[in-house]
């Protein structure tokens, strides 16, 4: 087993172990999801806190890691006499991104429960991770029934498996901590809100403590043993110190004036439901017991609220989060109250304070603050390029009109791409269509299917009892429809002939609009904007819906239309990305009014880049952004070359494009047929 990097060593990141700890002090606090960009010890502080972990008390052999002293009555392996059980280290369980829902929360024996009507259960990662710490790195990226699935037993506390009238349920009570980069996509705000804490994480700018981080990696990475001892008295004190915490937090005092602020706060920032002032109780409490006290204070509630309140905050999906910690501090002040806030000046009497984690002293210098800062989406990039024709006629970039309700556009056909709520698609979830032989691992009966494949052969098998005898060859896989995400391309035209400010407003607005509905549908979403002599990718396909929304609100205008070049830098695109994800498939958005310019013949060279879409089978809408008197109907041309639909940015609206879908389905169904 290889020795982890020690808790203690991590260099900064003051935030990300306080709320890594106070979990281990009160796991009711809910878990922890850690944000931030790649390279900033997410991964490496998680899994060195359970090596904090007191250890747990376990029944002998039971594979569900019951407490002796209170062992679940409802356990699959119970029920459990009175012994004294054994200790083991607390565990660390990592669900991976690509896992099953059965790798999840366990399995039945399908075929045993069937012929013998025994429960033969497997126990998933969910019973492996009671009583102990449960990780899920890139969180975001997990399909969203596992999500569900997962908050929904650590609300509980216990974890169900059901098929067909099949019912096990077991004890699963674990700390959960989830990393993730913003940049390869957001959680749904319901999910977001199931996670009692977030932080936000990012490397240092400061000379010096890079410095001490690479030194001490690289020290650890020759040596892990030798520089793990070296820490072993921090990290022992920091373990004492959460034994502590613990035994102290079912006396610390949640006053009437330090409840007055909490509800106070959440009320003022405007958090929907409950959880929030549950959460922020619990962290204040847990804050007050890491602290060795038996009250809570004022700087516990703010502590607590800069903890539990940013991811709460977003009021859409582009809102970055974040707390304003001056209305923040004018709140608790106009609530604060001599409850609990008298005993001492100083809100933590102790050295390493509540941030401190148990940090020794580096050899670098540290002032406590936040490491780093994070980047802005939407800076030009480190190379200093400047977008495909930037020069003489340029405007300047213009804010988008607000935003609208569009229905959906779907590709069509069946796919079999990764989970979402676009486009019709066979999936693991969803309404049953029928069954097949399971290919594999057999995770959803199709019951009626089975049992009429067993029932020709039950003479021939000695059938003498009332059981059905049932071999592996009579089972079947239910087969499921549900729905699917797309990778929705947007191909803007930036060029001088969209660069009337109120047309490229409404123009922004519209996709900004597109952009809001790719985000509900969990797809993935690239931007590809033309203008000037080329075509540039403006942003590479990717989850995070908030890349893209930034990169269009700084997008510049001017210049000509290079519309074929904007045409054959997307179908580059849609063929690399083919390669990365063959399943997922594309809706190409061409947001114009049709016009082309530069070269010799640039309309019908467009018109070839489009056919080239068409040959390939690709769903695509064209946005028609010609306004004025006088129309060239240039638009509608490329959606047929495309073999898409040409829909004006007032159809785009909910209320306007009713037909919408119907017209994609039916221009691309008929372009098939062509074909």
């Amino acid at each position: 087993m290889s020795t982890p990097f020690p808790f203690t060593a991590v260099v900064g990141q003051d935030d990300l172990r306080l709320a890594l700890l106070l979990n281990a002090v009160s796991p009711a606090v809910g878990g922890v999801l850690v944000r931030g960009e790649k390279g900033t010890a997410k991964s490496t502080a998680v899994r060195a806190l359970s090596a904090l972990l007191p250890e747990v008390a376990v029944v002998p052999g039971c594979r569900f890691s019951c407490d002796p002293a209170a062992p679940d009555p409802a356990c699959p392996d119970g029920p459990h006499e009175a012994a004294a059980g054994t200790h083991r280290p607390a565990r660390m369980v990592e669900l991976p991104v690509g896992a099953s829902e059965d790798r999840l929360v366990g399995a039945l024996d399908i075929e045993r429960a069937l012929a013998e009507g025994v429960k033969s259960f497997e126990p998933g990662l969910l019973a492996d991770a009671h009583r102990g710490i449960l990780y899920v790195d890139e969180v975001n990226l997990l399909h969203d029934h596992l999500v569900d699935l997962l908050l929904d037993a650590a609300a509980m506390g216990a974890s169900y498996v059901e098929r067909e009238g099949v019912s096990v349920r077991h004890a699963a009570r674990f700390l959960l901590v989830g990393t993730m980069n913003p940049e390869e996509g957001e959680l749904r705000p319901q999910l977001l809100d199931r996670f009692g804490l977030t932080v936000e994480v990012a490397a240092s700018r400061e000379p010096d403590r890079r410095v001490e981080v690479v030194r001490r990696r690289l020290a650890y990475d020759d040596d892990p043993a030798g520089f793990a001892a070296r820490w072993a008295d921090e990290e022992a004190a920091v373990r004492a110190r959460i034994v502590a915490a613990r035994a102290l937090l079912p006396s610390v005092r949640l006053g009437d004036g330090p409840l007055r602020q909490i509800a106070a706060t959440c009320a003022a920032f405007e958090v929907d439901g409950m959880r929030a002032d549950i959460v922020m109780a619990r962290t204040a409490t847990a804050l007050a017991a890491w602290a060795g006290r038996t009250e809570v204070i004022a700087e516990d509630v703010r502590q607590a609220a800069l903890l539990a309140l940013p991811h709460r905050r977003r009021r859409n999906p582009f809102d970055a989060p974040g707390i304003d910690e001056d209305k923040l501090d004018e709140t608790l002040e106009e609530f604060g109250g001599s409850d609990g806030e008298s005993q001492d000046d100083d809100p933590d009497p102790d050295p390493d304070g509540p941030g401190g984690g148990g940090q020794p002293p580096e050899d670098g210098p540290d002032d406590g603050s936040p490491a780093g800062d994070i980047p802005a989406q939407g800076e030009p990039s480190d190379d200093g390029q400047t977008p495909a024709g930037q020069g003489a006629g340029e405007q300047s970039p213009v804010r988008a009109a607000e935003p609208f309700r569009t229905k959906t556009l779907s590709v069509p056909g069946l796919g079999e791409g990764a989970a979402g709520r676009r486009s019709r698609a066979r999936t693991e979830h969803g309404r049953t269509t029928g069954s097949r032989r399971p290919r594999g691992a057999l995770t959803k009966l199709h019951l009626a299917a089975t049992v009429q494949a067993a029932a020709p052969h039950q003479r021939a098998r000695g059938r003498s009892g009332r059981g059905l005898v049932v071999r592996r060859d009579d089972l079947r896989q239910a087969t499921r429809e549900g729905r699917e995400g797309n990778l929705v391309l947007f191909v803007v035209d930036a060029s001088g002939s969209m660069a009337a400010r109120q047309r490229m407003s409404a123009v922004k607005g519209a996709v900004l609009s597109l952009l809001l509905d790719a985000y509900q549908r969990r797809d993935k979403v690239g931007l590809v904007t033309f203008r000037g002599s080329a075509a540039e990718v403006a942003l590479p396909p990717t989850s995070s819906v908030d890349a893209a929304a930034a990169r269009l609100e700084s997008l510049p205008t001017g210049g000509r239309t290079p519309l074929a070049a904007g045409l054959l830098r997307a179908h580059e695109v849609l063929r690399v990305e083919r390669l990365r994800d063959a399943a997922r498939r594309p809706l190409v958005v061409v947001v114009t009014d049709g016009r082309a310019t530069g070269g010799a013949e640039p309309v019908a060279t467009a018109g070839r880049a489009a056919r080239l879409f068409a040959a390939d089978g690709v769903a695509s809408v064209v946005v028609d952004c010609e306004s004025g008197p006088v129309r060239l109907g240039l638009a509608g041309q490329l959606a047929g070359e495309l073999g898409g639909t040409p829909v004006t940015l007032d159809a785009l609206r909910a209320d306007s494009i009713a037909g919408l879908v119907r017209d994609v389905q039916g221009v691309q169904g008929t372009s098939r047929r062509a074909a």
